[in-house]
């Protein structure tokens, strides 16, 4: 054995001796299955990826203390970015040079001045620089599909721990609802889960408690959230079999029904929209769900009086969300001539003791905190994105790969029209960690039907429909 071999076998013994020695015996057990774990992903970082949507979409704010308190998925993803620092530093890996990760790399570099700005000019509690790390960290997904997802296997295994998270959560927050029709019952759960702030999660829950709880907290941020995934658990359900196939669509089925649960109406809407313009594409089945999602819904209404009587006020103009709504729009223009700059990182809109109002809407919210410029790079950035991945004429047919990028598509535009009712998908940690690792895995598999000549983004979509024998069927 070598010299050094023996040093690491020394120090291990040594370190899980005082370990032993402080430890009870079942904290012992955790340290060492944490330690194995680190080794783990630090040697393989697409591991801690695939942990991080997992735990993402399951329990997004379960929290831990590593000096600071911060999230699981956010610990599981620093350290895969451990991981892939090493092989950047060996040169196994290359860093990603696509316009999309050019501009949110502008995007992070501008935003060092509206954190120094809202450092000075606002006056209350808060961490700036951690939540500013924080939010660094959570818009670094886009780099990691192209740095970790080099084959299909890896790309599945993270897919599969995206829906797995998912369909965990939908399984859990519809048992406690049908149980008990109750959300504040799922208070003690996100206690023992550690999750922050228990103050604020009573007071969401008890403002409407007969809409659904789930791990997200806010049922707005679970509609969100739903919004996102859904199109992807369907057209990946669609061109895989066995369980993966079951895997989605118990995804789209039970997702469908938390949307309606959680009577989220900006992403109903969006989501509404998403699906009419992928039928406008000729997706395959793209009409047939929203033939389901009509006829799920109207069950759902007809056997169940209290989302009767929410949905009867719920898009009305004179619903006390939509009045609050229009009182931040009018006092809106007051907060950028306050705040030219944005409020930065240290708190989130209104700052305390200002009188101004929050935003529910995801432009404004840039503007709101990193001023007028930030929203113009974030407006760049997703045209970039969108100019590389568009569908250049009609999906009639469908594959492995079309379906990942259709379906990624599909979601982050629902994603991204929630923005006009919400401001979710700007600053809210864990969920724009997810946004933008879809985004990356949408970036990647448009490349890569791109790299293939694939009608679908080279314009020739019209041959397709000239030669039906071309046209793949869904497996």
């Amino acid at each position: 054995m070598s010299l050094e071999r023996r040093l690491l076998a020394l120090a291990c013994g040594l370190f899980f001796g005082a370990l032993l020695v402080l430890l009870s015996p079942l904290k012992m057990a955790l340290a060492v299955v944490a330690v194995v774990a680190l080794t783990l992903v630090l040697r393989q970082p697409e591991w801690g990826l695939a942990g991080f949507a997992f735990v993402a979409t399951l329990i997004p704010y379960t929290t831990v203390q590593l000096g600071v308190r911060i999230t699981i998925s956010e610990a599981l993803l620093g350290v895969t970015w451990l991981g892939v620092f090493w092989r950047l530093a060996t040169g196994e890996v290359a860093w990603p040079r696509g316009k999309t990760e050019l501009r949110m790399l502008w995007l992070m570099l501008f935003s060092l001045l509206p954190f120094l700005a809202g450092q000075v000019s606002i006056q209350a509690e808060g961490s700036g620089p951690v939540n500013w790390l924080r939010w660094l960290l959570n818009l670094s997904t886009l780099f990691l599909a192209p740095l970790l997802l080099a084959d299909d296997k890896r790309r599945d295994r993270l897919i599969v721990a995206l829906l797995g998270g998912t369909l965990a959560m939908l399984l859990l927050s519809i048992a406690y609802f049908l149980k008990d029709r109750d959300a504040n019952t799922f208070i003690p759960l996100l206690e023992k889960l550690h999750y922050a702030h228990p103050e604020a999660v009573k007071d969401i829950f008890s403002a409407n408690y007969t809409r659904m709880a789930s791990p997200w907290v806010h049922p707005n941020l679970t509609g969100g959230a739903l919004a996102l995934f859904l199109p992807l658990a369907f057209f990946y359900a669609l061109a895989q079999g066995g369980w993966r196939r079951l895997l989605g669509f118990s995804v789209a089925l039970l997702g469908a029904a938390g949307l309606l649960f959680s009577i989220s109406r900006g992403a109903i809407v969006s989501l509404a929209l998403a699906l009419a313009w992928m039928a406008w594409k000729r997706a395959p089945y793209a009409g047939r769900i929203i033939g389901v999602a009509l006829a799920l819904g109207l069950a759902l209404v007809l056997f169940y009086p209290p989302l009767q009587e929410r949905l009867a006020t719920t898009f009305s103009a004179s619903n006390a969300s939509t009045e609050v709504r229009m009182d931040e729009y009018r006092h809106f223009p007051e907060a950028m001539k306050r705040f030219p700059l944005g409020i930065g990182f240290k708190v989130d809109p209104p700052p305390p003791g200002s009188g101004l109002l929050g935003i529910s809407n995801l432009w404004l919210n840039f503007i709101y905190k990193m001023g007028v410029p930030g929203m113009c790079l974030f407006i760049l950035l997703t045209r970039a994105w969108w100019r590389e991945t568009r569908p250049r004429g009609e999906v009639r047919a469908l594959d492995s790969e079309r379906a990942v990028w259709f379906g990624t598509l599909g979601g982050l535009l629902a994603a991204l029209l929630t923005g006009l009712f919400d401001h979710y998908y700007s600053f809210t940690m864990v969920l724009i960690g997810l946004f933008w690792l879809m985004m990356s895995l949408n970036l990647q598999s448009a490349r890569r039907l791109a790299a293939r000549g694939d009608s679908a983004l080279s314009g020739l979509a019209a041959r397709d429909a000239r030669l039906p024998w071309l046209r793949r069927t869904p497996t």
